[in-house]
């Protein structure tokens, strides 16, 4: 005779202020056992009023507050907005040399990102301590050039509409150039660590699987996207700037499984290297803003798009589509400011992923969407 038991659910909440959902965050779940039967994530512990507080200030003095979006990646953040306004403003030509900063600081954020979310992912499965410092140990070396080029380690408020701010320090490239050399040496290390590690692919394969089609519909982005297979990357799709100058690859996963997810990064972090070989050696000399981002710089109150004219801009972030909507009303200050954040966008189908899963994948599956709050609490 089998023996039955009478089970009760029971709901747990995970967060706010908890290590492992990254930040004040909450997943409210209801377990069968261990096992995931609904779960909810719960958002605006940390409303930040970014887009009230842009439609409340001229179009330029909005750069900072954007790096305090995703706080890893406050130079891609910059140059999103940059993009919009230039839209905004009829086209402002950017010099030759401010496209390839753009794309230097663009690519070596991508290594930041990526290669803090790994060490991150591995602490979430409780590898405590040493993926993480190897992570933290390449990114101080990309924020010491970050410093150099803006005064600041992370909130760089360097990009502007028509340029950058500033023009490379002496000594920059050629400090670049060895850190990229550098970099594949330290990946080999990492994944000979990580990649075919017995216990991260009992703990990653199968699990968290977001299907391709599931993903496009909920308009996810990102390395999470092509995790699942579906070949879209902003860079490629739109070319903005001098993207399609440059040689690399899309990667694509198959499974679109937690493990996928990793090493979809992995891969391209590999094809950022390429793109930064292939920019440091072209970048030409010449002025790093136009004349007319300059003025519009020095004298943000000048600057009044005709009343009903709209703009969005977005770029290929290392989270996926960052986007800046405006809308202007004849002022100096936009009538609309929008941000399409990738990092709330790619959470919306965390229970998706996690039902029938036990409560401690929940954990690395949460880790594996890549979500900094500021972006999603914007």
């Amino acid at each position: 005779m089998t023996a039955t038991f009478d089970t009760q659910l029971l709901e747990i909440n995970l967060g706010p202020q908890h290590p492992s959902t990254h930040g004040v965050f909450r997943m409210q779940a209801i377990l069968d056992g261990e096992t995931i039967v609904k779960l909810k994530p719960v958002m605006g512990y940390l409303h930040r009023n970014h887009e009230q507080l842009g439609e409340g200030m001229t179009y330029i003095a909005s750069f900072p507050f954007t790096d305090r979006l995703d706080y890893f990646c406050a130079m891609t953040n910059n140059l999103a907005l940059a993009l919009a306004i230039e839209q905004l403003a009829g086209g402002i030509d950017v010099p030759e040399r401010a496209q390839y900063i753009r794309v230097i600081m663009s690519e070596l954020t991508r290594l930041v990102n990526h290669t803090v979310l790994v060490g991150f992912l591995l602490n979430d499965m409780g590898a405590f301590g040493t993926p993480l410092l190897y992570a933290f140990r390449e990114r101080e070396k990309i924020l010491d050039l970050f410093e150099a080029a803006s005064g600041s380690r992370m909130m760089c408020n360097y990009v502007r509409p028509g340029g950058v701010r500033e023009d490379l320090p002496e000594g920059f490239l050629e400090q670049t150039q060895k850190i990229v050399n550098e970099y594949p040496r330290f990946l080999d290390e990492f994944e000979a660590l990580l990649t075919d590690n017995e216990i991260i692919l009992q703990r990653t394969q199968r699990v968290g699987v977001l299907p391709k089609e599931l993903a496009i519909n909920a308009s996810v982005t990102g390395p999470m996207l092509r995790a699942s297979g579906a070949d879209y990357d902003i860079r490629k799709v739109d070319g903005y700037g001098i993207y399609p100058r440059f040689s690399f690859k899309v990667p694509l996963g198959t499974a679109g499984d937690v493990y996928d997810r990793y090493f979809v990064r992995i891969l391209e972090m590999r094809e950022s290297l390429k793109i930064l070989q292939q920019a440091l050696r072209e970048i030409p000399s010449g002025p790093s803003i136009s004349p007319k981002g300059l003025q519009l710089v020095t004298s943000p109150r000048t600057f009044r798009p005709p009343k009903g004219a709209e703009a969005y801009g977005r770029i290929e972030a290392p989270k996926g589509e960052l986007g800046f909507y405006l809308v202007s009303d004849g002022s100096p200050q936009p009538y609309r400011y929008h941000v399409r954040a990738p990092s709330f966008i790619n959470l919306t189908v965390l229970e998706d992923l996690c039902l029938g899963h036990k409560v401690a994948d929940v954990i690395i599956i949460l880790g594996s969407i890549d979500i900094v709050m500021g972006e999603v609490d914007r």
